[in-house]
């Protein structure tokens, strides 16, 4: 993939890139799929070619939608940092600089799909329907959970728990084949499962029981690894000796690593893989090697024990300026940019307008869809409740 660099932007090509920085070989490592070159030109290499028929699906129109979606993403995780700041929110978790691992995937799902995000797969929820501010009433603690997936095309809730979303999204999968709903030759009607986890999680225990139990079961999914190269303050570096795509062989499944960076390798491979999920063909993993330029999250000061220069390296590979630079190549008008710009800076006005008037529920909710049916318990813990609220209006009077 050095070939690439020779077309880069003067940006890109001053970009410092000592090895510490790539140790999996972002621009070295010639099996890590790549469609577009850093600086944006078009020339695919060898380890994209066998994808490259998936990109025949997509119009002009796509790729005019893939660039809205990452510039209104961004424009949306700035104002919601800043309302965290302000103490509007409890936490935010920041996804600048991932935006083009995620759309791309995201377009790759069909409607019946079913997503399993972590807990910074914003733009993912926004494309399959779900009302971004729902992600801000979660983090600001006035919702039990955040959204109905069913209601939010097939969009699964925010997991903290790293790496539980794995499982859940394996059971799920499995729960599709008892079903009937995959595998039965209809593209239109078949199901497969995308669940998204990093760096971080694929440590975990149950990322790798996931991995058991979709590769034995021969489950229609994807795992989609967000490699952004740390979790919290250990660098991927130490998580692991090697490129974590290749664990997937240790399951029994393949593994595919990708430019995360690049909105078109994202897309194409994703894909291929559910495609192949639909028709039976068992579970896979692809390894998107991106970047967390932002905080882990805003309770995170990355400053303290991120080398400057690495996060210069990467910032010089943004994802966004890489799809608009292709754009523009391609002869994009400047009047669609600065739309894009405009409609960006109202959706995230617009964000702030709505977090401000969002209120915490009644207190009572929390004793609601404890169980299926009433219970004598609930009931009395709720009404020592309301007794307990209203002996403080007694001892005002």
């Amino acid at each position: 993939m050095s070939a690439t660099r020779n077309d880069a932007t003067a940006l890109v090509s001053a970009a410092p890139t000592p090895a510490a920085h790539t140790p999996f070989g972002l621009d070295g490592a010639d099996t890590c799929v790549r469609m577009i070159s850093p600086g944006g030109v078009f020339e695919p290499n060898a380890a994209a070619e066998q994808f490259l028929p998936y990109l025949d699906r997509l119009t002009e129109a796509d790729h005019r939608r893939f660039y809205r979606d990452m510039v209104v993403v961004r424009k949306f995780d700035t104002e919601a940092a800043n309302l965290q700041r302000q103490g509007q929110l409890a936490l935010w978790v920041p996804s600048h600089g991932q935006e083009a691992a995620q759309v791309g995937s995201a377009y790759a799902t069909r409607p019946q799909d079913h997503v399993f995000p972590s807990y910074r797969e914003h733009v993912v929820g926004m494309i399959r329907g779900l009302d971004v501010v729902d992600i801000l009433r979660m983090l600001r603690g006035v919702t039990l959970g955040g959204w109905v997936p069913e209601e939010h095309g097939n969009f699964h809730l925010y997991t903290l728990v790293l790496a539980s979303q794995t499982l859940h999204s394996t059971g799920y999968a499995m729960g599709m084949q008892l079903d009937g709903s995959t595998a039965t030759g209809n593209p239109e009607t078949d199901q497969a499962v995308i669940v998204y986890y990093g760096d971080g999680a694929s440590s975990q225990g149950d990322a790798s029981e996931a991995l058991v139990f979709a590769a034995s079961y021969q489950t229609p999914q994807v795992f989609f690894l967000q490699n952004n190269h740390w979790a919290i303050s250990v660098p991927v570096a130490r998580q692991s000796r090697t490129p974590l795509y290749l664990r997937a062989s240790g399951f029994g499944m393949p593994g595919t690593q990708i430019d995360g960076n690049d909105v078109l390798a994202s897309f194409a491979v994703t894909a291929k893989s559910l495609d192949d999920a639909r028709a039976g063909h068992g579970p896979s993993l692809i390894e998107a090697l991106t970047y967390r330029v932002g905080a882990h999250t805003t309770a995170d000061d990355p400053t303290k024990y991120r080398d400057p220069d690495e996060l210069a390296y990467w910032v010089a590979r943004d994802p966004i300026v890489r799809f608009r630079n292709y754009l523009q190549g391609r002869g994009i008008e400047q009047e669609f940019l600065d739309a894009v710009d405009e409609e960006a800076a109202d959706f995230a006005a617009d964000t702030r307008r709505r977090a401000l008037d969002i209120t915490g529920p009644e207190q009572s909710v929390i004793f609601d869809n404890v169980y299926a049916e009433p219970h004598p318990l609930v009931a009395e813990q709720k009404a020592w409740l309301d007794r307990y609220e209203a002996s403080f209006d007694e001892g005002e009077n």
